[in-house]
């Protein structure tokens, strides 16, 4: 039956195939003895190794989520920023239901500017809540950079629609807050819900160093994102600083 259908189909079926549908695909073709058909049996098999190995990787980071699955409502925490030297510096706290199905979480760093954008808008879509926080350069020179980052945190956790019981947060314990904390070493490649709350902190700081791009185009915001680049610091020191430099990160640059 299949020797009737040109290989040409059976290649868009296989494009258009969602990862559960792929064993479907395998059965239905892998007795078909053309090489063509062969080979894109092949790739549906290496589809499906990748999404049951990326299944595996998921299980594995919601082991905190399940360690503390007696709490109603699992916050993760995390920041974007503390780094460049100009711009805000930005926290994200999200709160993803109990049978969170979101694949390709991760550090935000381990991804490209696709996937983070790609997986933003699923977790703003799928999350129970998600609360973002900044504070801007005048703040992170009033304060340093560390206090700027706990009162962004705050920020965000304050701006959940869901009150959480429980905070998972990436290395750190945040000061005046009530609820209690986990910190966790490297918590965005370990935790699902941190990994989320770096996603959403990195998608939302880039977006706005790209906005800011657009007012001020010699610095290079839009691909530097506020960090010290060798472009980055060449533009300071011919044009000087702009408004959303912070004074106390560019000192050793300044004459």
């Amino acid at each position: 039956m299949t020797e009737e259908k040109k290989i040409s189909v059976i290649k868009a079926e296989l494009k258009a195939a969602s990862e559960d549908m792929l064993p479907l695909f395998i059965a239905e073709y892998q007795q078909d003895e053309r090489s063509g058909v062969k080979a894109l049996v092949e790739q549906a098999r290496r589809k499906l190794e990748k999404y049951r190995r990326e299944l595996e990787r998921t299980e594995k980071l919601k082991r905190y989520e399940r360690e503390y699955a007696g709490y109603t409502a699992i916050c993760g925490i995390d920041e974007v920023g503390r780094g460049p030297l100009a711009g805000p510096v930005v926290a994200g706290a999200v709160i993803l239901p109990k049978d969170c199905d979101i694949l390709y979480i991760n550090d935000s760093k381990k991804l490209t500017e696709k996937k983070r954008e790609e997986l933003y808008h699923v977790i703003m879509e799928k999350a129970v809540a998600v609360g973002i926080g900044m504070a801007g350069p005048q703040r992170i020179d009033e304060i340093n950079i560390l206090q700027a980052t706990y009162e962004a945190m705050r920020e965000a956790v304050g701006k959940l629609a869901v009150k959480p019981d429980l905070l998972l947060n990436d290395a750190v314990t945040i000061p005046q807050i009530d609820i209690r904390q986990v910190p966790i070493i490297k918590g965005d490649a370990k935790s699902i819900s941190i990994g989320a709350a770096s996603i959403v902190a990195k998608v939302t700081r880039d977006r706005l160093m790209v906005e800011y791009d657009k007012v001020m185009p010699e610095y290079g915001f839009a691909s530097n994102k506020g960090y010290g680049s060798a472009a980055h610091i060449e533009a300071l020191k011919k044009y000087g600083p702009s408004p959303i430099h912070r004074k106390t990160f560019i000192k050793n640059f300044m004459e």
